[in-house]
């Protein structure tokens, strides 16, 4: 059976020279880098070669880096870190409503510390705008945190603009930006933020295996108390396998990432081109130019996400609904509500993600059966009648 992975933004394969990379982390060169025998300290070396490659990827200094065990951890500690860090200056941080569940738990979790939060609004596209982030800062803000790209509906938020906000105000501005490291380029200097988090999982690399950037004498309260590993910022014997595999794809996307940008948007293009062709009624979500180059949203009236996601894999055609992180909780998506998506057609949404192995065949293949899949659904729809998407 023909098949083709299209959900990349959840998981992507590890590539076989990330493994090749790791395999002698296993068996061979498995010290403590703690340590200070002969074993440790040649780990420590590898690990700081591979904090280099993390940092070169992203335009940063070695230095600037903290390995984390996921994008989600890197977002935690960017967000919990720096607030507890900075509240005696004030407790009133900033994050737009439509982040990833790390990062608006991460400000759930302060508002029970007394920490006041502002979820900010976004535009029908996703975008946050930078002259209402200016009027919802007060004295007493301390961070602001606004994701780079949302992996759900492929908005790349205005970031260097909104960080010019933060760093005129003396604010600390963190991006999460698992989403566009390796698929679009990404440059902390030319952002001009503070913080930035990625993640090993968007890169190829394994899974358990993140980081986060932070801006030289930056302070951040610890989340896990330990050792003096991660200069004291991050406790905890460090998972020395997954960061050689993180080095080797920050390596791998630094090479290829011209060439992948123009692939993966020229795939998207074709996706989206026959979507418009062959199904009607359908809801493009997030912004139309100022996107993720292979990423495709969109909301299906009449359709239920689920049942249209069983039966694609039932074709051998992996998407999603959505966040992986979010996709099994049963309710509105919050970014669709946050767009203004009306609930009976964000129920009907369905995201692909495509990568670089990706081929012309497979998006031709996706397309077929979509179209299929969303006839049949119709067919038995008591609700289907043809009507407009609002």
């Amino acid at each position: 059976m023909k098949g083709a992975y299209l959900d990349h933004a959840s998981a992507t394969p590890v590539r076989k020279e990330v493994i090749e990379a790791m395999l002698p982390y296993f068996e061979q060169n498995y010290g403590n880098p703690s340590t200070v025998n002969d074993m440790g300290f040649k780990i420590k070396q590898v690990i700081e070669k591979q904090r280099a490659k993390v940092a070169e990827l992203i335009g940063a200094g070695a230095e600037e880096i903290i390995f984390t065990s996921s994008g989600a951890e890197a977002n935690n500690l960017a967000v919990k870190g720096a607030a507890l860090a900075r509240q005696k200056k004030g407790k009133h941080i900033i994050v737009s409503a439509i982040e990833h569940n790390s990062v608006l738990n991460s400000a759930r979790f302060l508002e029970r510390l007394d920490f006041e939060v502002t979820f900010l609004p976004v535009d029908e596209d996703g975008l946050v705008d930078p002259e209402r982030l200016s009027e919802a800062i007060r004295p007493e803000t301390i961070l602001v945190s606004i994701m780079h790209a949302n992996n759900e509906i492929g908005t790349i938020e205005p970031i260097s603009e909104i960080a010019a906000v933060c760093r005129e105000k003396e604010i600390i501005f963190h991006t999460d930006a698992v989403a566009t490291v390796g698929n679009i380029p990404v440059d902390v200097n030319k952002l001009n933020v503070d913080l930035l988090s990625l993640s090993g999982v968007s890169l190829s690399a394994t899974k358990g295996v993140g980081a986060l950037y932070f801006r030289k004498n930056l302070r951040l309260m610890p989340l896990i108390h330990g050792g003096i590993q991660e200069s004291g910022r991050r406790g905890g014997t460090e998972n020395v396998p997954g960061i050689v595999g993180l080095g080797r794809a920050s390596e791998l996307a630094l090479e290829e990432l011209p060439g992948k940008v123009s692939h993966v948007r020229r795939l998207r293009d074709l996706l989206v081109a026959g979507i418009v062709k062959q199904i009607e009624q359908v809801k493009f979500t997030g912004h139309p130019e100022k996107r993720l180059p292979g990423h495709a949203s969109f909301c299906v009236e009449a359709i239920e996400g689920e049942a249209l996601i069983y039966m694609l894999n039932q074709e051998g055609i992996y998407s999603n609904t959505g966040s992986a992180c979010a996709s099994k909780a049963l309710k509105t998506s919050p970014v669709l509500v946050a767009i203004g998506i009306r609930p009976d057609l964000a129920q009907g949404s369905i995201v692909f993600t495509i990568e670089s192995s990706n081929r012309i065949e497979e998006i031709e293949y996706a397309l077929e059966k979509l179209c299929l899949a969303v006839e049949k659904l119709r067919s038995i729809s008591p609700i289907w009648r043809g009507k407009a998407v609002a």
